[in-house]
């Protein structure tokens, strides 16, 4: 059975699920639907989809430490083979999970002990978009043998104004997985910066 989370409530995977091995981190995202303001907004242009970008972020000791350690739409596969993306969705559109990172937990280098999971709006300064403009915004962890959900963060804040969002982090503590629903936004305005917060 899912467990639905809270902002910065902490679930033990371990133990949820006896054997664990693999999951499927699930994003998901909606755009928000503007109000519309008289016949000015009929003929007003369709502003462009808002481009989220999933990535997981490999972190050493806590800190991260080399730009292989990136996972996202340009590095899809970490070289150890333990966390795989499973592809960019440039709209959010549908129903379901926009973008999905699996993670081989048994696999995972030892000298890795979290992996962080965040969002980017792609080229959010250029678009003038921001995370105030989507909506039904959520993480979740499924077993990947055989597809339960294990856990939920739905998120709920008003994130306007901010363009990038860590959602959670899956990370190793005395020999067990654990997930923290984290939850915070961001101003960075790509990957690039939103990493340089680990180091």
């Amino acid at each position: 059975m899912s467990v639905s989370l809270q902002k910065g409530q902490k679930v033990n995977l371990s133990k949820e699920a006896a054997g664990l091995s693999r999951i499927i981190v699930g994003l998901g995202w909606d755009e928000a639907q503007p109000a519309k303001k008289g016949l000015g907004a009929l003929f007003a242009p369709k502003p462009r989809p808002i481009d989220c970008d999933a990535s997981a972020i490999l972190l050493q000791n806590g800190h991260f430490v080399d730009k292989k350690d990136l996972v996202y739409f340009g590095n899809l596969k970490h070289n150890s083979g333990s966390v795989n993306h499973m592809g960019d969705n440039l709209t959010g559109a549908g129903d379901g999970d926009d973008e999905q990172i699996i993670i081989d937990l048994g696999s995972v280098p030892q000298q890795y002990d979290k992996i962080v999971i965040v969002v980017n709006i792609y080229d959010a300064a250029a678009r003038g978009q921001d995370f105030g403009m989507i909506s039904n915004a959520f993480i979740r962890l499924v077993d990947a043998r055989n597809n339960n959900e294990m856990c939920r963060y739905n998120l709920s804040e008003n994130y306007a104004g901010l363009t990038a969002m860590i959602f959670g982090e899956v990370y190793r503590h005395n020999g067990e997985w654990k997930f923290n629903a984290v939850g915070n936004g961001t101003d960075d305005k790509n990957l690039g910066t939103l990493a340089q917060r680990f180091i």
